[in-house]
């Protein structure tokens, strides 16, 4: 079974976590049992001490004789002190041993039972002997019958200087195994629901993190399955400003430039089918007619120049086809050379004369100086020019003006073509120069273009690493302008591809 993305990203999470916790509560759990069964050696260690040091002050025994006889009938505040003492201490049991080895008394009756016998063996006594103290825990060499923790601390005949003198007997301190392991359990129990809470606070957070970064990732991917089947119009949620944010504000712009290159691209068709249908079906029928006889012998030849004009435009249409097929594959190379461009703007110009004559436009042509050297690929700009022209012409309104200027500044020949007319509308200027696109849409005025000229020109002029700009008013004018570097500024321009759209 396939696991999502958010279930692999909190499974590993929470391994990570749950690894890390573990190690962590068993390095803490050791170093705190270590510390907690440390403190009660302490804890019994100064019991026994404090018990033996009241004794040889309080009861000041002269002989190991007198030690017993007191202490096996003593029951005063002195061992409901000793009991109080051990309770809050953690339940310790105090005993008292004589010299020899052998059990006086212990303080609760019942816990003598932990002794193999009432007496310490030969080897815990001779330890005790030789060394006068003894501590630690397991099983006190034969003398107790479970493991414990214990002190065993001497008491004294104190002499008349005041000096300890001879052992007299025994205090002997312990906390049976059970204790012993009650403080460690406790200590673990504490420390693993300490870690429980903690890791279940980090699932918790872990689970919004990953449900917050994968949430995205969903959207992305239904809107992803909706783009291949054609349907652009679902946008992914932006929440935040981190990566995932700015993520699926890209994803987001990408769906809208998609959308849009769509809705271009079957106006293209539209336009593109429109244009080869109705030349075409002019030209049968015209032909039909004349091979028919329906038009007379002297009428022919009007026909045939019809038949003619729909040939020129199914070939500009073919070229421009051909032209964004190039443009895109990479094969049209930009080839500098240096030439005149007052003189192309010239004769470009000069090709639209029965055009501009037909609208009685106002033409201003306005340059710089007689000749201005431009160092670019002569033919592309020819066809940028062409098509700036033509839709200057096309677009303007009868005897509007129509006009070209040419000036130089900063290293650079500024072209420029102005017509009054219909305009562009403003909210159309951004795209004006994407492929397909056609401000026109009614085909009032622009019954032969499919929105490539324009296309076409910007991908050339951006070949020269030049600029070529929009300004419009809608209903009032329209301007294109764009660069060329001088001959005299004239830097070694390498041949370069156009670059794929």
């Amino acid at each position: 079974m396939r696991k999502s993305l958010f279930t692999r990203y909190i499974t590993v999470f929470m391994v990570i976590i749950f690894i890390s916790f573990a190690i962590l509560a068993l390095v803490i759990g050791s170093n705190m049992t270590a510390i907690t069964v440390d403190e009660k050696r302490k804890n019994i260690e100064g019991m026994s001490k404090n018990v033996s040091e009241m004794i040889t002050e309080m009861y000041s025994p002269a002989s190991a004789e007198s030690f017993k006889q007191t202490f096996e009938a003593e029951e005063d505040e002195f061992f409901e002190y000793v009991k109080y003492a051990s309770k809050i201490t953690g339940e310790l049991k105090v005993f008292l041993f004589d010299s020899e080895g052998r059990l006086i008394k212990a303080v609760y009756a019942e816990d003598a039972e932990i002794f193999a016998s009432n007496t310490f063996s030969a080897a815990t006594l001779s330890k005790l002997k030789a060394n006068g103290e003894l501590g630690g825990y397991d099983t006190v060499e034969g003398s107790l019958k479970t493991s414990v923790l214990y002190s065993a601390k001497p008491v004294f005949i104190k002499g008349q200087s005041g000096n300890n003198e001879a052992v007299v007997g025994y205090v002997f301190t312990c906390a049976t195994e059970s204790v012993v392991k009650q403080v460690i359990g406790t200590t673990v129990k504490t420390l693993v629901l300490a870690s429980l809470w903690i890791f279940l606070a980090a699932l918790v957070a872990v689970y919004f993190l990953s449900e917050r970064i994968s949430s995205p990732l969903k959207h992305m991917s239904r809107a992803a399955k909706s783009y291949a089947t054609g349907n652009f119009d679902i946008r992914i949620p932006v929440q935040g400003s981190d990566e995932v944010a700015e993520l699926a504000t890209a994803f987001n712009q990408m769906a809208t430039g998609l959308q849009n290159l769509e809705n271009m691209r079957r106006s293209f068709l539209a336009n593109v089918s429109h244009d080869l249908k109705t030349p075409m079906t002019t030209i049968s029928g015209f032909i039909d007619a004349i091979l028919s006889g329906a038009i007379p012998p002297e009428d022919q030849h009007e026909y045939l120049e019809r038949i003619k004009n729909e040939v020129l435009r199914l070939s500009r249409l073919v070229r421009q086809l051909l032209d964004l097929s190039r443009l895109q594959a990479g094969d049209r190379k930009i080839t500098p050379e240096t030439f005149d461009i007052c003189e192309l703007a010239r004769l470009i110009v000069l090709s639209f004369e029965q055009k501009i004559e037909d609208k009685q436009l106002d033409v201003e042509f306005e340059c710089e100086c007689e000749n201005i050297s431009v160092y670019a690929d002569k033919d592309a700009i020819h066809q940028v020019m062409y098509n700036l022209c033509d839709n200057a012409v096309k677009f303007a309104r009868e005897k509007g003006k129509y006009k070209i200027s040419i000036f130089t500044e900063d290293k650079k020949a500024h072209v420029s073509v102005y017509n009054e007319g219909q305009g562009i509308e403003k909210e159309d200027l951004p795209f004006v120069f994407e492929r397909f696109y056609k401000s026109d849409k009614s085909r009032g005025l622009d019954k032969t273009g499919v929105g490539l000229g324009l296309y076409i020109s910007k991908t050339i002029i951006d070949a020269h690493r030049e600029t070529i700009t929009v300004d419009s008013e809608q209903g009032s004018f329209c301007e294109f302008e764009f660069t060329l570097p001088l001959i005299d500024s004239k830097k070694p321009l390498i041949e370069k591809t156009a670059q794929k759209d």
